[in-house]
């Protein structure tokens, strides 16, 4: 992770989620934004981040609205979000907008370190209350036997490699395939599982052994 997005009110918080980040990636560059309005086109499309780390509690809006602004421009970025806001609407409500991860700031901090480099790794920053969480939501609402056998050989290469955290252009590199294929892929495969997001993918990957 070399360009990170740090989307945060607080500045304290946006210092703490700065070393935070410096001590799981080294090398990385951090740029910091206080508000929606600090958002910009022009800021998403020429950075490229890498990461977005977004608070929902902003001073001008949801950091959900954030996370799909970012996601609209730059659907390559990891988005996790880091809140203090852990109940099971804000996390359906996250995952469902897109988001790659969803991290508690009351954690220890070595332990976000550890989930943040995780990301690099392709598995999901997801805090340990919010993934029982997912799973008992998921238990209780989701459907009870998706048919992942409607998923074709490709599909389910393609949602191995994304579960892993790859981009589309990585998945895309490594199939011999176009980027606009894998996207159509990745919209099959979300219909199919009856998903949204990549933290889902990766969940439904690993109960699957992929």
């Amino acid at each position: 992770m070399k360009k990170i997005l740090i989307l945060e009110d607080k500045p304290e918080i946006r210092s703490w989620l700065e070393k935070l980040v410096a001590a799981a990636f080294p090398t990385s560059g951090a740029h910091h934004a206080a508000c929606l309005a600090e958002l910009s086109d022009g800021l998403i499309r020429e950075r490229s981040f890498d990461l977005a780390l977004i608070d929902l509690g902003l001073p001008d809006g949801s950091g959900l609205d954030g996370l799909r602004q970012i996601k609209s421009l730059s659907p390559d970025t990891l988005c996790v979000i880091v809140t203090i806001m852990g109940d099971d609407s804000q996390v359906v409500a996250s995952l469902a907008a897109g988001a790659d991860g969803y991290l508690l700031k009351d954690q220890p901090p070595e332990q976000i370190q550890v989930q943040l480099r995780n990301i690099s790794l392709g598995l999901p920053a997801i805090s340990p209350t919010i993934a029982r969480r997912i799973a008992k939501h998921f238990s209780l609402t989701g459907p009870s036997s998706p048919d992942e056998s409607t998923l074709t050989a490709r599909e389910n290469e393609i949602l191995s490699l994304i579960s892993r955290g790859h981009r589309n252009v990585d998945v895309a590199t490594a199939l011999g395939i176009s980027e606009n294929t894998v996207a159509s892929h990745i919209k099959s495969i979300y219909r199919k599982l009856s998903i949204s997001s990549r933290a889902e993918a990766s969940w439904h990957a690993t109960r699957l052994g992929l």
